[in-house]
C-alpha cells in the first residue's frame, strides 16, 4: 500500500507531467459580427503578413534581438494602403489556400499573422451601431486599431464595386449577375427584405408598366425601369473592371451599345444627362450611382488579435 509522501510524490509528478503537455492547437480568433449593419455599408478586407520576413529583416539585417524586434511590432500599425491594397507587397501576401506558404521567405502558416479589416461607411444608418460595437470591442494590448478616414461618395462606390468584383463567381454568369443586382438593390434600399424577394426568383426583367419600384411574379422579378437600367450599369462596371467586356443581363454590351440603349430608353433624360460623348455619359452615369461627390466618413476597425499571437510564437522560436 503506498504511503502518504508517495502519493503526494506521484501526485506531484503527475502535475508537473500534465504542466509540461504541449498546448492544444490555438482556435482562430471570432470574426466580427457585423450582420447588423445595413447591408452594403461594410466592406472587408484580408490580407497575411509574414512574421518570419520582419524577424530577419530586424534580427538578421538590423541586428535587433528576438525581444526588440517583438516589441517593434507589436507597436507596427500598417497603412490602410497596405491592408487594402489588391496587389501585396512584401511583406503583406494573400492566399485562398488552406496551408500557404510565404511567397518571399517559403515561411509555413504558423508565421504569418492574419489581419481582417472592416470599412464601414458613415452616417444615420450606422453611426450609433458602430459606436456600440467599438465600445464592446477589448481596449487592452491595442488588439484592435480603430482609423478614421474621410473620402468621396464616388470613390467609395468605387471601393464597394472592386471588393464586389473580388468576391463573386464571375465564372458563373447566371450566378454573378443575380447577386450583383441583389447586392447592388440591397445598398440601395437596405429597409426592403430583399432576401425574400430574391428567394427563388431565377430571371430579373425590366417591367413595362411599373414606374418605380418591383414586383414579383413567380420566379420573376421584375424591376421598374429606371431601376433594371442602374442595375446594367453595375453589371456593366463589375465585368467591364475585372473581365474585360460588359456583361449583363441585356447580353455583353460595349460602352457604345450601353449609352445608345440607356439613351432611347429614355433614362438619360429622366436623369438630365444631355452630354454626346459616350465617356462623359458614362460619367455621369456613375455619378448618379455613387450619389454625386458628397464627402463621407469611413471607419476601419483593424483586427490585431491574430497578430499579437502570432508574435508570441515567432519570438520564442527566434529566441530559441
Amino acid at each position: 500500500m503506498p504511503t502518504k509522501k508517495t502519493t503526494s510524490k506521484t501526485a506531484a509528478a503527475t502535475k508537473a507531467k500534465t504542466k509540461a503537455k504541449p498546448t492544444a492547437t490555438r482556435k482562430p480568433h471570432d470574426e466580427l459580427d457585423l450582420s447588423v449593419f445595413p447591408p452594403g455599408t461594410v466592406v472587408k478586407y484580408s490580407t497575411l503578413l509574414c512574421l518570419a520576413c520582419i524577424f530577419d529583416l530586424f534580427t538578421k539585417q538590423l541586428g535587433l534581438s528576438s525581444r526588440t524586434a517583438s516589441n517593434e511590432i507589436k507597436r507596427y500599425a500598417p497603412t490602410l494602403e497596405e491592408l487594402t491594397a489588391r496587389e501585396s507587397a512584401r511583406p503583406f501576401f494573400k492566399s485562398a489556400e488552406k496551408h500557404p506558404r510565404c511567397p518571399y521567405c517559403d515561411s509555413a502558416k504558423l508565421r504569418h499573422a492574419r489581419l481582417d479589416t472592416y470599412r464601414i461607411e458613415g452616417g444615420k444608418a450606422t453611426d450609433a451601431t458602430r459606436r456600440a460595437l467599438v465600445k464592446s470591442l477589448p481596449k487592452t494590448g491595442e488588439q484592435f486599431h480603430i482609423v478614421e478616414e474621410k473620402s468621396s461618395a464616388r470613390a467609395v462606390f468605387f471601393g464597394w464595386l472592386d471588393a464586389l468584383g473580388r468576391e463573386l463567381d464571375l465564372e458563373d454568369d447566371r450566378a454573378w449577375m443575380m447577386a450583383a443586382t441583389r447586392l447592388y438593390l440591397e445598398r440601395r434600399d437596405p429597409k426592403t427584405d430583399w432576401a425574400a424577394s430574391f428567394d427563388g426568383a431565377r430571371q430579373v426583367r425590366r417591367s413595362q408598366r411599373l414606374e418605380e419600384g418591383f414586383e414579383r411574379e413567380g420566379t420573376r422579378l421584375f424591376l421598374a425601369p429606371a431601376l433594371y437600367n442602374d442595375v446594367l450599369l453595375v453589371q456593366y462596371l463589375v465585368s467591364r473592371s475585372h473581365r474585360h467586356g460588359g456583361r449583363t443581363f441585356e447580353g455583353r454590351l460595349t460602352l457604345p451599345e450601353l449609352v445608345r440603349r440607356m439613351r432611347y430608353s429614355g433614362h438619360l433624360d429622366a436623369q438630365g444627362i444631355t452630354e454626346r460623348d459616350q465617356f462623359d455619359v458614362l460619367e455621369k452615369l456613375v455619378e448618379h450611382l455613387a450619389g454625386g461627390d458628397s464627402t463621407l466618413k469611413l471607419h476601419y476597425i483593424v483586427d490585431r488579435r491574430d497578430l499579437l499571437d502570432k508574435v508570441k510564437t515567432v519570438t520564442a522560436r527566434y529566441a530559441s
